[in-house]
């Protein structure tokens, strides 16, 4: 989806240069769209997909920042500044999850069965470079506890946010506190039925070939 459909779909005022181009298999430190601020000031913006925090010394960091559980990010050094007051949307048409059985790792494409972008809770971070004085917009995706049919897939899930909920959640003026983050976590759930899980062919390249289904999931 571009930006400015994304633009229209959020109600945002902006659309930030540099917008990545669509893919069916982003990766961890490539560019993401995010939906950051409030209105009159949200706008789409291109994120690299793996937080850092300011105080980081480099861009890649030594352990994986590309999501967060949302039961203990308020805590950690790298996202509690972020839980406070730098939250984002970060809409996907679908995402990836590998059942492991044995050594056997098979894939599936988790997707909404209207065909409406999943609206994942994120987080962000302004980093620039001690050395080329750049600056780069950073974000991770929070996950929590699998619930309904994605239990059996994975034990962990991205916090899918409702619609009702994207407007304080994007407002930095709202503390991240317990509350607000148990609201986010648990406001998504009800969308877990409107979900389906396709089996995939193993991800190489990039083209929409990669989520043909192969067959719904069979717990």
């Amino acid at each position: 989806m571009s930006g400015e459909a994304l633009a229209s779909l959020f109600h945002a005022d902006l659309v930030e240069p540099g917008m990545p181009e669509p893919s069916f298999n982003v990766k961890p430190t490539q560019s993401i769209p995010v939906i950051v601020g409030t209105r009159p000031e949200r706008r789409v913006a291109p994120a690299r997909w793996s937080l850092v925090p300011p105080w980081s010394d480099d861009l890649k960091l030594k352990f994986p920042t590309f999501n967060a559980r949302i039961e203990t990010a308020a805590a950690k050094p790298t996202f509690k500044a972020s839980v406070k007051s730098k939250r984002c949307l970060v809409p996907f048409d679908g995402y990836y999850e590998w059942l492991t059985e044995g050594t056997q790792k098979t894939p599936y494409y988790v997707h909404r069965i209207d065909q409406q972008p999943l609206l994942l809770a994120g987080l962000y971070s302004w980093w620039r470079s001690p050395t080329t004085e750049e600056w780069h917009l950073t974000a991770t995706i929070l996950t929590r506890e699998s619930a309904g049919q994605l239990a059996p897939l994975h034990d962990r899930m991205p916090v899918l946010l409702h619609p009702d909920l994207i407007d304080d959640w994007l407002n930095k003026e709202i503390p991240g506190d317990e509350g607000l983050l148990a609201a986010a976590s648990d406001s998504g759930l009800v969308s877990v039925p409107e979900l389906r899980i396709d089996e995939v062919a193993p991800l190489r390249g990039d083209g929409p070939e990669l989520i043909e289904s192969l067959g719904l999931f069979q717990p």
